[in-house]
């Protein structure tokens, strides 16, 4: 008899077993808001050397999409444009606090900073910073309460201020805030906004990432916008991580690394770049560097002192931008 229970046992466990350690064959990635063609290259060429696989996506604000997974939202990975909504994960428990660690330049395997998008001929003559707090500028951009995209436009412009009024915070804080001042919409994700700019026709210059800014021209037609590259803006990372906590509960790690590695493979870099993107893969970036202006671009660890910093005295609640925003 207890031969035949163990048996028994034995095979019950062999039934069950597998249906845990089967890895999924579908995970999901949260991306930021205007990652939605860039990611259906990606996920397209991934899954045509891994078949049987599926990527779903999942598109919004940065920032959203961090407080959807704390809601529930089961993201195998996530793909964002910010470190500080990574971090807000780690704050939850659904992403390990060594995740830089994890992957190559700081989970971060492309680049880009805050550009210009004008109207055909830059009717304004738009060519840097100082021009967006002029009276006769409309200015596009998304909620920098809800979108990634946004508070990287708020860093940069903080950051030409700092260097145009050295330590002169009240100077610093009207600059940037006549830029708010100058905008008439302000949309929740960096989609919205664009299309605000490119479809309603609101506004003389849109301000997104580079890539983006060359998305649009490329497929709105160039002979309708011009990019405009500022002398300086502020290094935009878009750091990557496994979320553990879903992964854990799926059984999909191993899926979700070798997802977010092809990104780093020669083949992934050559995608990003063909869709705007600045990569780190020293070969690749050779090959695209004819199709990048120069620009001087700084970072929040030597403008800011680091995220943390930044999320203390800047995006907090009640810190410099609630009174910047709070007020218009």
């Amino acid at each position: 008899m207890k031969a035949l229970l163990l048996a028994t046992a034995v095979f019950g466990a062999s039934l069950i077993a597998p249906l845990h350690a089967q890895e999924p064959d579908k995970i999901l990635n949260a991306s930021y808001d205007i990652s939605r063609e860039l990611f259906a290259k990606i996920n397209e060429a991934y899954t045509a050397a891994h078949p049987g696989k599926t990527i779903d996506q999942s598109h919004g604000g940065s920032s959203r999409q961090a407080r959807a997974i704390l809601e529930g939202l089961e993201a195998d990975v996530v793909t964002f444009n910010q470190v500080t909504d990574i971090d807000a994960l780690v704050k939850g428990g659904f992403v390990s606090d060594d995740w830089q660690s994890e992957f190559g330049n700081n989970a971060s395997p492309f680049y880009s900073f805050p550009a210009f998008l004008v109207r055909e001929g830059n009717p304004k003559n738009v060519k840097n910073w100082d021009d967006l707090v002029r009276d006769d500028v409309k200015v596009i951009f998304p909620n920098p309460k809800t979108s990634g995209n946004a508070r990287y436009t708020y860093l940069a412009a903080t950051a030409y201020a700092k260097e145009a009024f050295g330590d002169d915070d009240a100077k610093i804080a009207e600059f940037v805030g006549k830029i708010f001042d100058n905008v008439p919409v302000f949309d929740t994700g960096g989609r919205a906004a664009t299309t605000t700019f490119v479809e309603r026709e609101i506004g003389d210059v849109l301000i997104t990432f580079e890539a983006e800014t060359r998305g649009i021209a490329k497929e709105f037609g160039e002979d309708k916008f011009d990019i405009v590259v500022p002398e300086v803006s502020v290094l935009a990372e878009f750091p990557v991580a496994i979320v553990d906590k879903v992964v854990d509960k799926r059984g999909s790690r191993e899926f979700a690394k070798n997802y977010l590695d092809f990104l780093y493979t020669p083949e992934g870099q050559r995608i990003l770049a063909e869709n705007g993107n600045r990569v780190h893969d020293e070969t690749v970036a050779a090959e695209f560097k004819d199709e990048f202006p120069e620009v001087r671009l700084v970072t929040v660890e030597d403008v800011f002192g680091g995220w943390q910093k930044i999320q203390e005295e800047h995006f907090a609640s009640g810190a410099l931008l609630d009174k910047i925003y709070g007020n218009r």
